[in-house]
């Protein structure tokens, strides 16, 4: 099936026709929806799909023959992709993990609030058409190739980034997560079994002992790269920190100005010193989600809660704005009478993929080009936890990201399948 019938089949799914954008949080019906369009391609394709206990999937091309073929509990595998198996960590095939490891490339299906096509699902998309193209090729891999689709990328809902993979590693324990809750109050736990998941088995992955080494191809979510497919050399570090303003109730209509103890003021010139901060720091700084008490238009505000997403070029620098930051905040804080309370609900330090690797996949693809990115991936977790990983960036023309307006040309995207094909040819055989 080419690349392009496989994205029209996708992109159909969750799409909001009044503002072409998408939204597709963690265990939603659209998610869902996506998911199941995942295994069933994945069935065409006779891939061995495997799940873990929070529903990450790994979808398995395995060699003709020999160790290659056995599932990570040790036996024949024969999961069929409609329904994925759940490895166990027990019984270890002679020669142990290692000698199983594959390479694992693909992506997420889920998205932000009202985002883009591409984010997540172009990698997804772009690795199910690298196999269709190796296998057109005649080619053979010697060591198994992996398909995922990785659970709750973008924390959309429950707030946490990168939420399938962190459990995964054993970044974030499962009693954390589970006590998550979204904008409704539904806590993960019970998501997950309204999906007809058992929370009992949320905790490390043992998906992550086959996978030898990860590529994931993704859009490039700036102006950074002006040819077709490039090579990630870095993420920049990155937290979300949670400001808590607390004031006093009181009427619009009767309150001098002068009487006020407004948090909605000391939030307003907390947000205009991050603007400045992140200027002067060349790094990035942003409120983009709000919650207000009583939020009523004729009263002052009791409490304003606002999300801090913040990054920049080293951990250093990103410390240095946080307490810029903060400081601001308080010393605001202190003028309107009003207090403020920061708490980090998620921080990512930076992560320098492998030059190895790096440097292979330049060499495979005739000089690529490398850059950094601001944005966050699963590959970074992947990364952190010891796996060997590497990125792939298709062309962005407007830079724009997180946004129905989100872009990639169908040339470049063909590009990125591609690269990714020939990528995997080399690291599989």
């Amino acid at each position: 099936m080419s690349f392009e019938t496989l994205w029209a089949d996708q992109s159909a799914i969750g799409r909001n026709p009044e503002t072409g954008g998408y939204t597709r949080g963690g265990w939603t019906p659209t998610e869902r929806e996506a998911t199941t369009w995942f295994l069933d391609e994945c069935a065409a394709r006779d891939l061995t799909v495997e799940s873990d206990g929070i529903g990450n999937l790994v979808a398995w091309w395995e060699p003709t023959g020999g160790y290659a073929s056995q599932a990570p509990n040790g036996t024949t595998g024969s999961g069929s992709a409609g329904t994925p198996t759940t490895p166990s960590p027990g019984g270890e095939p002679a020669g142990g993990p290692a000698a199983r490891r594959g390479v694992v490339t693909g992506s997420h299906l889920d998205s932000v609030i009202d985002g883009g096509a591409f984010d997540g699902p172009l990698g997804v998309v772009s690795a199910l058409a690298a196999v269709d193209l190796l296998r057109a090729q005649g080619f053979e891999p010697s060591v198994p190739i992996g398909v995922g689709a990785f659970v709750e990328e973008e924390g959309s809902r429950f707030g946490m980034p990168c939420l399938g993979s962190r459990i995964a590693a054993g970044v974030l324990s499962a009693e954390k997560a589970l006590a998550l809750t979204d904008r409704q109050g539904v806590s993960l736990a019970q998501a997950l079994e309204l999906a007809g998941t058992d929370p009992a088995g949320v905790g490390p992955s043992p998906l992550l002992e086959r996978m030898g080494t990860f590529v994931e191809l993704h859009v490039e979510q700036g102006r950074g790269l002006t040819a077709p497919v490039g090579v990630a050399s870095s993420i920049w570090p990155h937290g979300r920190y949670r400001f808590t303003f607390e004031g006093e109730a009181n009427h619009a209509g009767t309150t001098l100005m002068e009487d006020r103890h407004d948090p909605m003021l000391t939030y307003a010139m907390t947000a205009l010193a991050a603007n400045k901060q992140a200027r002067l720091a060349g790094a990035r700084a942003t409120f983009g989600r709000l919650s207000i008490e009583p939020n009523g238009t004729n009263a002052v505000p009791s409490r304003v809660i606002a999300w801090l997403d913040a990054r920049a070029a080293d951990d250093a620098t990103l410390e240095s704005l946080l307490t810029a930051i903060t400081r601001q905040a308080v010393e605001r804080a202190e003028r309107d009478g009003t207090t403020v309370a920061v708490v980090p609900e998620s921080v990512s330090p930076i992560v320098d993929f492998p030059a190895g690797l790096r440097d292979r996949l330049v060499g495979v693809l005739d000089g690529a080009p490398v850059l950094p990115t601001g944005a966050g991936h699963d590959a970074g977790v992947f990364s952190a936890a010891g796996i060997p990983t590497a990125m792939l960036f298709v062309r962005n023309p407007t830079g724009i990201s997180h946004s129905p307006a989100e872009f990639a040309e169908e040339d470049d995207c063909l590009a990125g399948v591609e690269a990714l094909a020939a990528v995997l040819k080399d690291l599989a055989q």
